[in-house]
């Protein structure tokens, strides 16, 4: 059974939701979990917020908050994933922020860093990822991971 797989039978199993706030994914995650038979059971939503405006917008993070501690911080993953729990009404909140490049220098973060956030009714699980490769290879494992994150937050 793939990770995939075992997200949807351990939401389906405790009749719990989630949705997905993406940022680097730009709504890859949504579309791997959707992409998968009866996930309309257990997924609500996927907000992406790739912008300062729209992380402010879309999901009511501070703007004092992100210029504090950076868009691509375990602070923010956090903001997101308890704002999009929050505004949807599911049980649990995913969230992911990173740096995908290819233009080094434009964060001090690094190329491959991303930060994941899994938000539920005990609280809040933040990990911290360096990924390699380039921009696709970055998003797509950010989509791997977060997923696998879910699932052992879930287990």
């Amino acid at each position: 059974m793939t990770e995939l797989d075992e997200l949807g039978k351990l939401l389906s199993g405790c009749g719990g939701t989630i949705a997905i706030a993406e940022t680097t994914t730009g709504g890859l995650i949504s579309a791997t979990i959707v992409a998968v038979p009866g996930s309309s059971v257990y997924f609500d939503r996927g907000i992406v917020a790739y912008s300062k405006a729209a992380k402010i917008e879309s999901l009511g993070i501070s703007e004092e908050k992100l210029d504090t501690f950076g868009a691509v911080s375990e602070e923010a993953a956090e903001l997101l994933a308890v704002s999009v729990r929050t505004l949807s009404g599911t049980t649990y909140g995913l969230a992911e922020t990173g740096i995908a490049g290819p233009i080094p220098g434009r964060s001090p973060k690094p190329i491959g860093m991303a930060h994941i956030a899994f938000s539920g009714p005990d609280g809040v699980e933040v990990t911290t990822i360096q990924l390699e490769g380039d921009r696709k290879n970055i998003q797509n494992g950010i989509v791997q991971e977060a997923i696998a994150f879910a699932v052992r937050c879930l287990g």
